[in-house]
């Protein structure tokens, strides 16, 4: 049987996200800001016609955004990801395999379905997703998933096919991928894209056309791969089951400037008690993390980047253990005279905590450690995030200059009871 593919994904998801709940804001131009309000990460198609680009500075476009009325928010992650969820929730009725690519992108096997009804089949799921969810979607199907994205990026571009582009049969390959730009095309980067161009390479058909054998010389095994897909050939198949993390990191930038020790050390901790509620919860221990911390390069000041990783006897996901674990590391590297922009976390090699190894000397009491973390981990599901912490990460946090700035950020709704819309009052 030939496999089929289809990917679907939200249309500018975090402002469509915004939109469910503000119906004001059909039709209005609207933005979403990365963290600290900085960056415009998601623009409605009345917020791109105005000319802002994709990580178009906020202070850049302060004026045009007041000038024209475009609706700003800051970023509301726990809303975009539960939106997310209730969206893979409807795909479950459609299709036996998912892949969840992203927050707003899910590849679904197509494969059981008839060639003549997954077209059909495309606009029922999209037309579904709207109506549950209200967040409006594009789909595209093929043999492959570099041309299910292909089509996908097709059928946003093209307004005639309402939403829905199959690129399942050679016909409609020959129609659509000689009007597709090869940028277009999933996985040509830049870097390929310039090689590629250099051969006479415009368009995607352009692409599918070429010597596998030179793509393979040219962009390795993966420019190969591409060919093969572009073709018809599936080489990658859906993820099912999501890989094993290699690494984990927290990362931010802060509101403000630091250049306080202090100020640094309730940073950190903050991060490395995050750090531990992402181990945990995908069942992962380390046995080291590596702090840093840096200035800005667009500040005047004195510029410093340093970092130091910091071993401990053994894998724990423990927050209590991080927390020494990265500020001993913070208080090692810490130098006074600069003003931080940055801090983070990282660790690599992380390892199921069950089969990880146990130190000889100085080991942790796990059974304990893990009934403290589990009661931790519950009372934060149950009350919301952050409402129980270690004290090193700060009291009083509201006018910290390391904590990320959400100034614009809208209600929590499907996730907060507090922040649930009310309709009217007794």
């Amino acid at each position: 049987m030939t496999r089929s593919f289809a990917l679907i994904d939200g249309n500018s998801f975090y402002c469509s996200c915004e939109r469910v709940f503000d119906p004001k804001l059909k039709g209005r131009p609207v933005i979403v800001l990365s963290n600290n309000d900085g960056c415009a990460v998601a623009r409605t198609a009345e917020a791109k016609a105005l000319g802002i680009k994709m990580g178009a500075p906020m202070f850049s476009i302060r004026d045009l955004c007041k000038r024209e009325g475009v609706v700003v928010f800051s970023s509301n992650y726990t809303l975009y990801g539960d939106m997310s969820h209730r969206m893979n929730t409807v795909y479950q009725r459609f299709a036996p395999d998912i892949e969840i690519y992203s927050i707003d992108e899910s590849f679904l096997d197509f494969t059981p379905v008839a060639p003549e009804q997954r077209e059909e089949l495309g606009r029922d799921l999209r037309s579904t997703v709207s109506t549950w969810t209200g967040v409006p979607t594009c789909v595209g199907i093929g043999p492959t998933k570099t041309l299910a994205k292909l089509a996908n990026k097709i059928a946003k571009s093209t307004p005639q096919l309402l939403g829905v582009c199959d690129l399942t049969s050679e016909e409609a390959r020959r129609e659509w991928l000689p009007l597709v730009d090869l940028a277009d095309v999933w996985g040509i980067g830049r870097a390929s894209q310039a090689k590629l161009r250099a051969f006479g390479c415009k368009t995607a058909a352009d692409v599918t056309a070429l010597d596998p054998k030179l793509a393979r010389t040219t962009l390795t095994v993966v420019g190969e791969r591409i060919i093969h897909e572009l073709r018809g050939q599936p080489c990658i198949d859906l993820e099912t089951v999501a890989p094993t993390r290699k690494g984990c990191a927290v990362t931010r930038s802060f509101a403000g400037r630091v250049d306080d020790p202090d100020m640094m050390q309730e940073a950190i901790a903050a991060h490395a008690t995050r750090l531990g509620e992402k181990l945990r919860h995908h069942g992962l221990a380390t046995d080291h993390v590596t702090v840093f911390f840096h200035t800005s390069p667009y500040d005047r000041g004195p510029a410093r980047s340093v970092s130091t990783t910091v071993d401990f006897p053994e894998a724990s996901n423990d927050t209590l253990v991080l927390v020494r674990a990265a500020k001993w590391g913070a208080r090692r590297i810490w130098k006074s005279g600069y003003r931080y922009a940055k801090a983070g976390l990282m660790t690599v090699d992380i390892v199921p905590l069950e089969a990880s190894q146990r130190a000889l000397i100085g080991s942790l009491d796990r059974e304990r450690s893990g009934r403290l973390m589990e009661a931790l981990d519950a009372c934060n599901r149950k009350l919301g995030r952050g409402v129980v912490f270690p004290a090193a990460a700060g009291i009083a946090r509201q006018n910290k200059a390391w904590i990320t700035k959400f100034d614009m950020r809208s209600p929590r709704y499907t996730t907060r009871i507090d922040e649930v819309p009310v309709v009217g009052r007794a």
